[in-house]
């Protein structure tokens, strides 16, 4: 049976990874109380321990404007220790999977970026994440890495669904940027997507990929429809209207790209199926979350 070791398991990604990985293997499943990702000796460490056949990497530092002030931190859980890693595979000829972001883009594009496309973070997190993929590049050949973006899920932590449920239980206004414009991600259809991958990390199918849900919208428009699929569910609501803003009027520490649609062809071919559409999956997800709650 195939000895997989998955890290950063209280994430959003790496708690489905979880149920998605079992039919493919043996998983070790690891979480910072086990391998903290700021300790790069700990995370060559365990690899020397466990000696898996494939590693799939859900583990980063995800504060996007707290990066600003910790970029030392972030540095070492998104780039050094993703290098230690891969090295660490590549020695004992395990495959790699690693999941990036659609942060390492500037957003200047209209059109949805290729994975060959030219990278230019804006900030801290995406050029740390844009270093872990140059470190996993280079030290391990049998490797994927993963590119999402605006992930949401059921479990862990926040994330941007959660926050509108609960911002709007509390007020009738919230205000949303418009200008802003991606792909959300149901962290669960990221996860099965990453599982189909496993049997398929070879030499040959090595190298970059881009998986979002299809289908675009803005934070706006994100909101909206949270809130439609939400009342349709019973969720306990005030809210009353939501008013779109540009990104000036809610400035933040880190500059976020404009414009992160991810190109999804490549991986489409690699998995034989198109993801599903944002909208469907975040109906899914606020089904299980409202069955959860209630």
């Amino acid at each position: 049976m195939t000895r997989i070791l998955l890290t950063g398991i209280t994430g959003q990604v790496g708690q489905e990874l979880q149920k998605t990985l079992v039919p493919f293997g043996e998983v070790i499943s690891m979480g910072r109380d086990r391998v903290d990702f700021s300790q790069p000796d700990a995370v060559q460490q365990v690899m020397e321990t466990v000696k898996p056949a494939i590693v799939i990497n859900a583990a980063a530092y995800t504060a996007v404007d707290k990066a600003e002030s910790e970029p030392d931190l972030a540095k070492l859980v998104n780039a050094v220790s993703p290098g230690v890693l891969a090295k660490a595979a590549k020695s004992i000829d395990a495959g790699l999977i690693h999941i990036s972001t659609d942060y390492v883009f500037d957003g200047t594009q209209s059109s949805p970026y290729l994975e060959t496309d030219a990278t230019n973070p804006l900030g801290v997190y995406g050029a740390t994440k844009l270093a872990g993929e140059a470190a996993v590049r280079a030290a391990c050949d049998r490797h994927f890495i993963i590119r999402t973006a605006w992930v949401y899920g059921a479990k862990g932590k926040g994330n941007f669904v959660k926050t509108m449920l609960r911002l709007g239980a509390e007020r009738e206004e919230l205000r949303v940027v418009t200008d802003q414009i991606g792909a959300p991600t149901w962290a669960h259809d990221l996860a099965v997507a990453i599982a189909q991958l496993v049997p398929q990390l070879s030499a040959d199918t090595a190298g970059t990929y881009h998986y979002t849900n299809s289908g675009v919208c803005s934070w706006y428009d994100f909101a909206v429809a949270i809130f439609e699929e939400a009342e349709r569910l019973g969720f306990p609501l005030k809210i009353q209207r939501v008013v779109p803003i540009t990104t000036p009027e809610y400035p933040t520490p880190a500059r976020r790209p404009a414009f992160s649609v991810l190109s999804l062809k490549k991986v489409s071919a690699l998995l034989g199926t198109h993801p599903p559409y944002w909208r469907h999956s975040l109906r899914k997800m606020l089904t299980e979350l409202r069955a959860a709650t209630s």
